[in-house]
């Protein structure tokens, strides 16, 4: 069994990533549902939390049928980032997830996600005082560095087990590689095999599908996966790799009324969470990759990403229902 700290994950669990302007609690239920079994939230800005920014705020909303669920959050300030562990711990988390990882040339080249790979002994500095910030178990994510000189994600681990934290995700690239090219997993792997290390060693990048996370898996030797857009939009990625692992056997793809169902729920949560407004806005990132592969599927995506009403795109979904019905049939 994989555990972090009293946290019971099972034999392989499959985590959710964090991903900006997706992992929100509306996409988080429908990946919990078909088993994801652990989730975080979007990353949350250390500034933002200790100024009481609304947006920020906001992504501390978490629920029972959510857990086990961490807490995200980034920043290059350390007095800032401990300030914000506090702010999170007091929502009651299972666990607080630092990202030193987001590429994203906003944020790494400030000095926060993969920009604090280019400054390990700050980063050391700013995970310790994390720790001693909260009483719940604190991980990372993390990339193999900031560049292919200074893969340097081997000494990180081994720094950042020392000073308390109790697990670490490791994505496959560096920090210039953005997420072009293939994630390499042979440093996770070697992680893994690090005598010195005990605690779990997640891997991430470029999952896509079961065969995939066997292999990788089997080859590497990690205590579980995490999958980032290999789900978005699809979120039976989870259960279908569980099933390819239990049997050896690949589940059935979900029907086109469990496409439809499911995007009607992920729209629902939405609106129920962020508002009617928001709420249908940023549904609109979503539809294409619930019925990706549908041939002609385009002119209903252009009317689902048009409309703001609510009753109308609920329509279309059962419209969208039928019609594909008739055209498989």
């Amino acid at each position: 069994m994989v555990k972090i700290r009293d946290i019971d994950l099972g034999e392989f669990p499959l985590l959710l990533a964090p991903m900006e302007d997706v992992s929100d609690p509306p996409f988080r239920a429908v990946c919990k549902q078909n088993g994801a079994d652990m989730m975080y939230t979007e990353f949350i800005s250390s500034e933002g939390l200790i100024r009481n920014a609304a947006k920020s705020r906001k992504k501390l909303d978490i629920f029972e049928y959510e857990r086990p669920i961490g807490i995200q959050i980034f920043g290059s300030d350390i007095e800032s980032m401990r300030e914000s562990a506090v702010i999170a711990t007091e929502v009651n988390p299972d666990l607080i997830d630092i990202n030193y990882g987001c590429p994203v040339k906003a944020v790494a080249c400030k000095g926060a996600g993969a920009g604090i790979l280019k400054d390990i002994p700050k980063m050391v500095a700013m995970t310790s005082a994390i720790v001693q910030a909260t009483h719940l178990p604190v991980t990372v994510k993390t990339r193999l560095g900031w560049d292919e000189s200074t893969k340097n994600v081997g000494e990180v681990a081994e720094r950042l087990q020392d000073i308390g934290i109790e697990a670490l995700t490791v994505h496959g690239r560096t920090r210039v590689q953005m997420y072009k090219g293939e994630a390499n997993w042979d440093l996770i792997g070697e992680i893994k095999k690090n005598p010195r290390i005990r605690i779990p060693i997640f891997g991430n990048g470029d999952v896509e599908t079961p065969e995939q996370a066997m292999s990788n898996r089997n080859r590497f030797g990690v205590d579980g996966i995490m999958i980032g857009r290999a789900s978005i939009g699809y979120p039976w990625i989870f259960r279908e790799i569980k099933h390819f692992m239990a049997t050896g056997e690949y589940l059935n793809a979900p029907t086109l009324e469990e496409r439809v169902s499911t995007c009607r729920q992920h729209l629902l949560e939405s609106i129920r969470w962020k508002g009617p407004v928001l709420g249908i806005l940023e549904m609109r990132r979503h539809y294409h990759s619930y019925f990706k592969g549908f041939s002609h599927f385009k002119p209903y995506r252009e009317k689902l990403v048009r409309t703001n009403s609510e009753v109308e795109i609920l329509s279309l979904l059962d419209e969208i229902k039928t019609h594909f019905s008739e055209v498989m049939a």
